[in-house]
């Protein structure tokens, strides 16, 4: 037999053998692995929070761009992505939706009610030259 009982900084499953505990930050990391996995994401977070918040070049957390709310039984997820050129927005942004919610719910047993995406900025390619003539 299972119960749930959501906890401030997450979710604890209790079984006749033992607790566990499935923190806020457990969530919010699937959430930004499940959203880097879909092509066409090129980063994740606010264009100003992604420049300050790097430590080293090309490092980034997984919690960057994601919040997430967990109950007792169901989590709301809210991201903030960098879609590549080229790539259409409406397409990716369900392809998005889609993961996070496969990725959530198959690691903790919650339900995904929602997850809301904002689209924050645009990634070039930086190899492409801008120039037209040499």
């Amino acid at each position: 037999m299972l119960s749930e009982n959501g906890t401030p900084g997450g979710l604890t499953l209790q079984t006749e053998k033992g607790i566990t505990t499935i923190s806020d930050t457990v969530v919010a990391k699937l959430a930004g692995h499940a959203c880097r996995d879909v092509d066409g994401v090129a980063s994740m977070g606010k264009t100003f929070r992604r420049l300050l918040g790097r430590v080293r070049p090309g490092e980034t957390s997984l919690t960057q761009g994601v919040n997430v709310e967990v109950g007792r039984k169901e989590a709301a997820v809210d991201v903030v992505i960098v879609v590549r050129y080229g790539f259409s927005i409406p397409t990716l942004a369900q392809q998005v939706r889609e993961n996070v919610i496969a990725t959530v719910e198959a690691a903790t047993g919650l339900i995904v009610k929602e997850v809301n995406i904002e689209v924050d900025d645009l990634a070039f390619d930086e190899d492409r030259t801008t120039s037209r003539v040499e």
